[in-house]
């Protein structure tokens, strides 16, 4: 499997190369409309940077195609489904939708680790939505650090930067929905300390 992974990940970068050049888009352009920088995004094309999670799921929702579509990661399951989990990083990915465009909707796995990773937040342009299914996700949003239960649910505009992962050493499973400018949910988030909620749309 390990070897099925590394070959699937070192053939990312021509296909990379294919969506931008099929929609005739510029590195700065795809740089502008992910928020990855235009050296990250060469040296993803020429195979000299390793891809990533966080580098690959702004790329898929902005060429308009799922995750394991980019990766074309082996098919496993039900072929009358077509799940095709990915697992990069320590992360297991699902996509629960085939469309390309619109709203994609994944479930993410992180398993129980050693400690808690260091945030990193990130930018790009798009709609995002996590509902938490099991364990504890940490989610870092501008000024907000919040630490969503099972059930519990947030919505943000990712121009903001945000960042997310397992809050502490308990594994997480959440799901992930993306969704262009202005597709959004109508769900808030609630951290941990504190009464109230917080309310993490865009006030334009």
């Amino acid at each position: 499997m390990s070897d099925e992974l590394d070959h699937a990940l070192d053939a990312v970068g021509r296909r990379l190369r294919a969506l931008r050049t099929k929609r005739d888009l510029t590195l700065t352009e795809l740089s502008e409309a992910t928020g990855i920088s235009v050296s990250t995004l060469s040296r993803l094309e020429s195979g000299a940077r390793r891809p990533t999670l966080e580098l690959l799921l702004p790329l898929a929702r902005a060429h308009g195609v799922t995750l394991d579509e980019l990766v074309d990661a082996p098919p496993t399951g039900d072929p009358r489904v077509h799940l095709r989990p990915t697992r990069m990083h320590g992360r297991t990915v699902v996509p629960l939708t085939r469309r390309p465009g619109g709203i994609q909707a994944y479930k993410m796995v992180i398993p129980t680790g050693s400690a808690a990773p260091e945030p990193e937040p990130r930018t790009h342009e798009g709609y995002e939505w996590l509902y938490v299914l099991n364990g504890r996700l940490r989610l870092v949003l501008g000024e907000h650090d919040l630490v969503l239960e099972p059930g519990e649910a947030a919505e943000f505009d990712t121009r903001v930067p945000h960042w997310f992962d397992r809050a502490g050493e308990e594994g997480v499973e959440f799901l992930s929905l993306f969704g262009k400018q202005g597709e959004r949910m109508h769900v808030r988030a609630r951290p941990t300390h504190g009464r109230g909620t917080v309310d993490t749309r865009d006030r334009d």
